[in-house]
């Protein structure tokens, strides 16, 4: 650099002094995120949030913050002395200067669990707090907030809902969320919350956010159910006996709000909204723009009470001008926040110039759109293109390299145009973690956005913008899958990236794949649906094969379902056979998991009818999983021929984990038909070449079944080993259903072990797990063992009992093999308590099933 690095000089005020700081940073030439690096080689921590928000206020910064900005972005100690001293000096002239506005008095209420730091992680641990983080100044809604919080705990009948209205950017999301943290001791149970999307193109559903509500209130995977009469039940039952406050943000109507609202009588429920919601019974509580002394009281908070009071008549033109609506006085008094060498009058003018437009249409509306628009005129080009591009993406929150792939960027360069962006408030940072800083654009202002990109840029344009994050998102959700090795679907999709981010960058994004994807979920989601309404569904179809091994992993059967069986009717509808292939495949998956086997077969079915021609690569795995299907269900004969096809095709396709998968298959049978030995051979073979190509699912399956053989032959120290290995691989994976295969094994062989105690509590936990996860199969197998676990302690009655709800489920199910041993159980039962004529009956049914398994073809 060939300038001298900034000093404070002589300022006056604090927003001087924050002025001096920003051009500090821009001298630099660092993003925040860069910032961030250098605080932590330094030993401090510079959170990008925190350090955008103290470069976009007029308060003074802290001197640990001064301290570590200034040695960020390369002070010398001689410098950062520089810099403490003005600092200090400042804060001394402050503390003689009372920190108020006539007519506004501002309070500070902490909830009552943020004052315990231990009790706030109980709760934390304990129930849902789903609520956006709380603004530190709310300027102007004391009133609003005192008559909201009253009207949410009087005494009444039946749950309180308070309905907040009033227009576009009028601060109703802010008020509730205020409320909201401020009753956080009243509703003890959580707080529940959902922007609802009511005036975008696509609005959240009451399934979906019933679906969303119910996994925060503990239900999770296949518990969830399907359908939204039985959701919104179990949902209200849930509640019934609970204090739990929910917020349901910027409704677009009634219709949308009614199946969520909870009927517990200690309950109550918040509901904003740019309409009236006139069809909806509650308090109601209209929210009007600010008044003149409020709106001032806003502006002096962004600019300083010294910049305000020195010319009060621009700054009352400007806030008149705005009609008082809250997010046009801010968008204004952020555009004057970043240039402190403007004076008031230069806005005031400029707004004032734009009356002639605002009289035309609603004040809120308008006073919106015209700030805006001056703000986004103030941008340099290429920030007025990042903000198009930018509004065009459909997901609510985005990371920096989705950024980069719309804006065709290096990382580090999109970086420092979203901090250009986050400088003058039309980009938020909403996420402060390291691993995973997030952006958002304001609804408002994401409508902007759109206007202008139809505008001035082509559709070829925004298509090859799309495109590229698309492409950037398939690369990085493939290399995931290979790092965590999890697949075993084995179909490259290298040809469908078109745009990827250079690989070191990608490395670091990925350091840890399973909280990558977590994190990036719900964009992924949103790019994949905004995919499919392009006429060729392949990359679309691709990042949503891509994704399956997370789905799995992390039980998000919901999103697993909806996202694949609509890529799916999108890909035959196109006629893309191949697409269309590799989604049967995983949607066959999904309905084994879920015990669907019917639909099942016809998913692996239709992917190799699909998939003829294409060679072992498209087949193998969906071979594979047909043939898992027909041993879950006992035919031995069809499981067998599949799994040897499925292997040959492993082979010639190079796809190991395939290949280990049927074998491991394979073994099974020769387990289930009484050859442990040689099932033994199989599964040893299966975790060697699991353990040699790093495929840990695969290793831990055969770990599983090990243990089977050892349990099969008595061998239960051994056998108990294997589960113990295979659960803690499982659950490093994040993979809680297979850790529960193996545990629930683990609790069985303790049993037989003597460690009776021990064991029963293994297959308890197991049981709930499984019954959490919506696993019919794992839960029949739970309760058998868990009757085997009740013969052994002397109850029959109890053993009875378990052994008869096995059956019921597995009779559900249609696995006669599982079945004839259930009724095995049964029968001992029955025997131990006096009844044979019972036993007589379950062994003769037994014997019923095992012949039809063995006639099967």
């Amino acid at each position: 650099m060939t300038t001298p690095l900034p000093r404070p000089g002589r300022v006056r005020t604090a927003a001087e002094f924050v002025a001096r700081l920003r051009a500090l940073k821009a001298w630099s030439g660092l993003s925040y995120r860069s910032l961030e690096r250098e605080g932590r080689k330094g030993g401090c921590q510079l959170p990008p949030s925190t350090v955008a928000s103290a470069l976009n206020r007029s308060s003074l910064p802290s001197q640990e913050l001064v301290t570590a900005f200034v040695r960020a972005c390369g002070g010398e100690p001689s410098i950062v002395d520089e810099w403490l001293e003005a600092q200090r000096a400042l804060s001394v002239a402050e503390e003689t200067t009372p920190d108020v506005v006539e007519g506004v008095v501002e309070r500070a209420t902490v909830p009552e669990a943020a004052q315990s730091p231990k009790r706030a992680l109980s709760a934390a641990q304990a129930t849902p707090y789903l609520l956006p983080p709380d603004l530190p100044v709310l300027v102007g809604r004391d009133d609003e907030v005192d008559r909201a919080c009253r009207l949410l705990t009087e005494d009444g009948p039946g749950p309180a809902t308070l309905l907040i209205t009033g227009a576009a950017g009028g601060g109703k999301t802010a008020l509730a969320v205020r409320v909201g943290h401020l009753l956080t001791a009243r509703f003890p149970d959580g707080q529940l919350y959902v922007d609802l999307g009511g005036f975008n193109e696509q609005q959240a559903t009451p399934a979906a956010v019933l679906g969303a509500f119910l996994r925060a209130l503990g239900v999770r995977g296949g518990a969830v159910p399907a359908d939204l009469p039985h959701r919104i039940n179990l949902y209200r039952t849930l509640l019934a006996q609970k204090q739990v406050l929910v917020i349901l943000d910027n409704a677009r109507d009634a219709c949308q709000v009614r199946d969520l609202l909870p009927s517990g009588s200690r309950c109550a429920t918040i509901v904003t909204s740019r309409t009236s919601l006139a069809e909806l019974g509650g308090r109601r509580l209209p929210l009007s723009v600010l008044d003149p002394s409020a709106a001032l009281a806003l502006l002096a908070d962004m600019l300083g009470h010294g910049r305000v009071a020195a010319d009060p008549a621009s700054a009352r033109l400007i806030v008149d001008t705005c009609g008082g609506l809250p997010l046009a006085v801010w968008v204004a008094g952020a555009r004057l926040a970043a240039r402190p060498h403007w004076p008031l009058r230069k806005v005031a003018r400029s707004l004032a110039d734009e009356q002639r437009k605002l009289d035309e249409l609603t004040v809120g509306h308008v006073a919106v759109r015209a700030s805006l628009e001056l703000t986004y005129q103030a941008m340099d080009e290429q920030s007025q293109h990042a903000l198009r591009m930018l509004s065009l993406l459909p997901a609510t929150d985005f990371a920096a390299w989705s950024a980069a792939a719309l804006l065709d960027l290096s990382l580090p360069d999109a970086e420092v145009v979203l901090d250009g962006l986050v400088d003058v408030h039309l980009v938020e940072i909403c996420s402060v973690s390291a691993a995973d800083l997030r952006y958002r654009l304001h609804d408002l202002v994401k409508l902007l956005g759109r206007e202008r990109a139809e505008q001035q840029d082509s559709p070829h344009e925004r298509h090859m913008a799309a495109t590229r994050v698309l492409s950037a998102s398939l690369d990085l959700a493939e290399r995931a899958v290979d790092i965590l090795c999890t697949d075993f679907l084995g179909i490259p999709q290298t040809e469908l990236v078109h745009w990827r981010l250079p690989g070191g960058v990608s490395d670091e994004l990925l350091i840890d794949p399973q909280t990558w994807f977590t994190n990036e979920r719900r964009f992924l989601i949103d790019v994949a649906d905004w995919g499919m309404n392009d006429t060729d569904i392949a990359s679309a179809a691709g990042l949503i094969t891509a994704m399956t091994s997370y789905f799995q992993i992390g039980s998000h059967f919901d999103d697993w379902e909806r996202l694949q069986d609509r890529a799916l009717k999108v890909a035959l509808h196109c006629g893309d056979r191949r697409s269309a292939a590799k989604l049967h495949r995983c949607l066959g998956e999904l309905t084994t998991i879920l015990d669907r086997y019917p639909e099942a077969i016809e998913h692996f079915q239709q992917a190799l009818l699909l998939a003829e021609g294409e060679g072992p690569t498209y087949r193998a795995s969906a071979t594979a999983g047909l043939a898992y299907v027909h041993r879950l269900l006992g035919h031995y004969t069809s499981a067998v021929r599949h799994f040897e096809a499925a292997a040959t095709l492993a082979r010639g396709a190079g796809n190991v984990n395939c290949l280990v998968y049927a074998m491991n298959g394979i073994g099974v049978i020769d387990l289930e038909n009484g050859r442990p030995e040689r099932a033994e051979k199989r599964f040893e073979e299966c975790l060697r070449t699991s353990r040699l190509a790093g495929y840990r699912p695969g290793e831990a399956q055969a770990l599983r079944c090990l243990g089977q053989s050892h349990r099969a032959r008595g061998d239960y120290r051994a056998a108990g080993d294997c589960f113990e290995q295979a659960a803690t691989i499982s659950a490093g994976l994040g993979d809680r259903l297979s850790a529960t295969h193996a545990t629930c094994w683990l609790g069985d062989v303790l049993v037989r072990r003597g460690e009776h105690a021990q064991g029963r509590r293994h297959l308890a936990r197991s049981l709930w797990t499984y019954r959490e996860f919506g696993n019919l199969w794992g839960e029949a197998a739970t309760l058998n063992a868990l009757a085997e676990a009740q013969l052994l302690a002397g109850q029959p009655a109890l053993a009875r009992r378990r052994a008869e709800a096995a059956t019921s489920l597995w009779r559900r199910i249609g696995s006669r093999t599982w079945l004839a041993n259930g009724l095995d159980t049964l029968a001992r039962a029955h025997t131990v308590s006096g009844d044979l004529v019972a036993a007589a009956r379950a062994r003769e049914e037994a014997a019923a099933m095992r012949a039809a398994d063995a006639t099967d073809s």
